[in-house]
């Protein structure tokens, strides 16, 4: 359902507006990594997330698998950074939700604690 989910026409390609990402969550056709710090997540986050927080990233934690991987943080910025430390050691396979916790809780989307 989502085979255009590399293919975008934002500024960014690797980024994805709250809509595509939003269905994709919905659908189970992404693995969702969280890069904010454990305490970040545990006061919510976005259901069936994986926990890798920035201050100890390391790409080679990603998963990988059949679904792509979308990254994100609480506003962009480290979610920014974790993805362009992964594609630097060659995971280019990745896509990246900029909004973060911020704009998903502001829209509504659903928060699991």
């Amino acid at each position: 359902m989502f085979k255009n989910l590399f293919t975008s026409s934002a500024a960014d390609p690797a980024d994805l507006d709250f809509e595509t990402f939003a269905k994709a969550v919905a659908t189970g056709d992404v693995t969702v990594v969280d890069v904010r710090e454990p305490h970040e997540f545990d006061a919510g986050h976005i259901r069936d997330a994986v926990n890798l927080p920035l201050s100890r990233f390391d790409p080679r934690d990603l998963p990988a698998g059949s679904k792509p991987v979308v990254i994100h943080c609480q506003a962009g910025g480290r979610s920014r950074k974790a993805l362009n430390q992964a594609q630097a050691a060659g995971r280019h396979d990745l896509k990246h939700y900029p909004g973060g916790m911020a704009q998903w809780r502001m829209n509504g989307g659903d928060v699991t604690a």
